[in-house]
């Protein structure tokens, strides 16, 4: 880092005050005819970094090499001086250092502060003043302050800096009327500030925010220490944040945003041609019930070069008007989640989810003529699911999410190792391996295996799916790999949270596109590791070739059969996971066949590449959906969609706990991380930097 880059104010008035250093500076200069002064001030003005060792500090070093090389300089020079004026010298010295102990601190100004000078209002004179406090470095206590004044002073004991602004008759101004303007103190002798407050927080960081609201409680400290010199707590740098975000959630109320849904989903089928966007209300009293929306370049790229594969999964939204989000996502060749459509709907209910799926159906149809390929949908065992994915896909294989299955398992029977039964038991690749697995199940708990007969081995286990699943048990999709998504749009409004998702969805498109351009295998990553751990293993197999088709291949475990045009195995783990696998890859390796032509299609690099081929667009600022709203409600066309029913008693507040009067309990004592002393904080340690 170089020395100008250390932390440095971009404010020129903002640095710690550093006057009062200059009067002591004297007490270092070890002989009269060095000039010091110039050296310890350059090394003022850069301010070293707060917070790090001397050791480490780079401007500290150079110091401390530059001040030895002068003592060295100036002992010669000394060396060859009379022995009279050396102690003369000595002595002049000593009465400089006396009279330096009796001389008061040295005065300082606040820069731009004058008599007669005006602010637009009263907030903007106390925010002026404000922001000179911190940038000076000193804190002020406010005497009076109301509609047509404002007094304060400055907080250190005996300095008498002082202001006083006041109301300018028949107008909104504020005018400096009085103001002793020295300053005799030395600032503020710790890290943090009292003006330093929430609001000047989120203030401070409110355009940080705007550009990208990920912005987290760390970075703003990061970047008031970094701007102001000022070390606040992660509380006040999370409650800022949250002030700022409150501030911008009502910026666009929850009332005017679902009347302004409808021309939100027109102006994203304008932008994103191909897309569908639709919004339900209830017929009777047009209240909100859903709203959703599915992108061309999702659909396109799911249908073109993806497994055939759909995961349902839904999460709680909370916000003024809660919700639920519905979210229905395919699989890229590198297992990552993809979403296709996602939904906001004001409760989870079997009329909702047979909407939303049937818009999902709707989506995919618009895209192609006919799917190429029979497929595949995972969701939870919910009634509500399970009869919306029959009536809107009579056709495709409908298996169960072995972790929610897992989830009842494991409320009905306690036990981590009928739970891991149950897991190996789904992953089983062979009905010989299912049945060891149930058959263990049964001898540790004879219930258990009832309640697991209840069940069709045919929607949950490998071994037993009609479809292909290409490995993929859950459908978990928010959970595993969208569940940042939730928590950002948590508490905003309708069309903020559809924003949030759809700028996520844009940038998940954009970083996946690049990453796949520094590929350079045949496969995916994750699908060319498992490719090369299989070709690693045949190494110890033993093949002998039947026909042009089939092989039989040893190993230590047994004897199986391959087909490679048929594409199977009899450890059933080329269908399950659909790469070739060890024996196969052994078989096709002892014919000289290339291995990689055997993987299917989705796991290649050129098909990853054409799921994110086409790009998804912005859409513009609403500013135009409110004005077409406000003509038609000035013409009388209605209220348009209005606010879900809010169902539910009311919210408990939560219990207060009272501690018992003990006396005899022991306080937990603070510690300061800079000076290492207790009794303190950082932030108000006042010992020397």
């Amino acid at each position: 880092m170089a020395n100008d880059e250390l932390v440095k104010p971009e404010n020129p008035h903002s640095s710690f005050r550093q006057d009062h250093f200059t009067g002591i500076r004297h007490n270092f200069e070890l002989f009269p005819t060095h000039d010091y002064n110039s050296e310890f001030e350059q090394l003022l003005d850069i301010n070293l970094q707060i917070g790090s060792p001397y050791e480490e500090n780079e401007v500290w070093s150079q110091f401390q090499e530059h001040k030895a090389t002068a003592l060295q300089d100036s002992t010669i020079h000394h060396n060859d001086d009379s022995v009279t004026e050396a102690t003369g010298a000595r002595q002049k010295q000593e009465i400089d250092d006396d009279n330096l102990d009796l001389a008061p601190s040295q005065c300082w100004s606040v820069p731009g502060m004058t008599v007669g000078k005006e602010f637009p209002d009263a907030k903007a004179c106390r925010k002026s003043l404000r922001e000179a406090a911190i940038s000076q470095r000193f804190e002020m206590q406010t005497i009076k302050s109301d509609k047509t004044r404002f007094t304060a002073k400055c907080t250190s004991q005996g300095c008498p800096w002082r202001i006083h602004c006041a109301k300018v008759p028949k107008a909104p101004t504020f005018t400096i009327r009085t103001i002793h303007a020295t300053h005799t103190c030395c600032g503020v002798p710790h890290l943090g500030h009292q003006q330093a407050t929430v609001q000047w927080v989120a203030d401070t960081v409110a355009d940080k925010v705007k550009e990208n609201p990920h912005f987290k409680p760390k970075q703003i400290l990061e970047e008031i220490h970094r701007t102001h010199g000022i070390a606040l707590s992660y509380k006040q740098a999370w409650r800022g944040k949250e002030r700022l975000m409150g501030r911008l959630r009502v910026s666009g109320t929850f009332e005017e945003e679902y009347r302004l849904l409808p021309q939100y989903c027109d102006e994203i089928m304008r932008s994103n041609p191909g897309s569908l966007a639709v919004v339900h209300a209830n017929p009777k009293d047009e209240r909100f019930q859903q709203v959703f929306v599915s992108f061309k370049p999702s659909v396109s790229g799911f249908l073109t070069a993806c497994r055939p594969l759909i995961a349902l999964d839904k999460a709680v939204l909370k916000s003024k008007y809660p919700g639920t989000l519905l979210v229905a996502s395919g699989f890229d060749g590198d297992g990552g989640a993809l979403p296709l459509a996602y939904a906001v709907v004001n409760e989870e209910n079997d009329t909702n989810w047979c909407q939303f799926l049937a818009e999902l159906r709707k989506s995919i149809e618009m895209n192609c003529e006919s799917i190429r390929k029979q497929l595949t949908i995972i969701s939870t065992m919910e009634k509500a699911v399970v009869d919306g994915v029959e009536s809107n896909f009579p056709g495709a294989f409908h298996g169960f999410c072995v972790r929610h299955l897992a989830e009842m398992f494991s409320k009905e029977f306690r036990s981590s190792v009928l739970e891991s039964l149950l897991w190996e038991a789904a992953h089983s690749p062979t009905v010989l391996e299912f049945n060891a697995r149930l058959n263990n199940i049964q001898q540790i708990s004879p219930e258990a295996f009832l309640w697991l007969q209840n069940i069709s081995p045919s929607r949950w286990a490998s071994s037993c799916f009609e479809g292909t699943r290409f490995g993929q048990l859950t459908a978990n999709v928010v959970t595993d790999s969208l569940n940042n998504w939730v928590e950002d749009v948590s508490g905003l409004p309708i069309i903020q949270t559809m924003e949030c998702i759809h700028r996520r969805l844009m940038s998940l498109f954009k970083e996946r596109r690049e990453a796949s351009l520094h590929w350079s295998d045949v496969l995916v990553p994750s699908a060319e590791s498992r490719m090369l751990a299989a070709i690693a293993k045949s190494r110890g197999h033993r093949v002998y070739r039947a026909n042009e088709a089939e092989f039989e291949v040893m190993d230590s475990e047994g004897n199986v059969v391959v087909d490679v045009q048929k594409r199977s195995c009899l450890c059933r783990r080329w269908e399950v996971y659909g790469l070739p696998c060890s024996h196969a890859v052994g078989a096709l390796l002892s014919c000289e066949e290339d291995v990689y032509k055997y993987a299917e299609s989705c796991f290649t690099v050129e098909s990853y590449r054409r799921t994110y081929t086409e790009a998804i667009e912005p859409v513009s600022d609403n500013v135009e959906w409110r004005e077409k709203v406000l003509k038609i409600e000035g013409g009388g066309g209605g209220d348009g969609i209005r606010t879900p029913n809010v169902t539910g008693g009311a919210r408990r507040g939560r219990r207060r706990i009272r501690r018992v009067d003990d006396g005899d309990r022991v306080k937990r004592l603070v510690h300061c991380s800079r000076c290492q002393q207790t009794g303190h904080f950082r932030t108000t340690c006042i010992a020397p930097m």
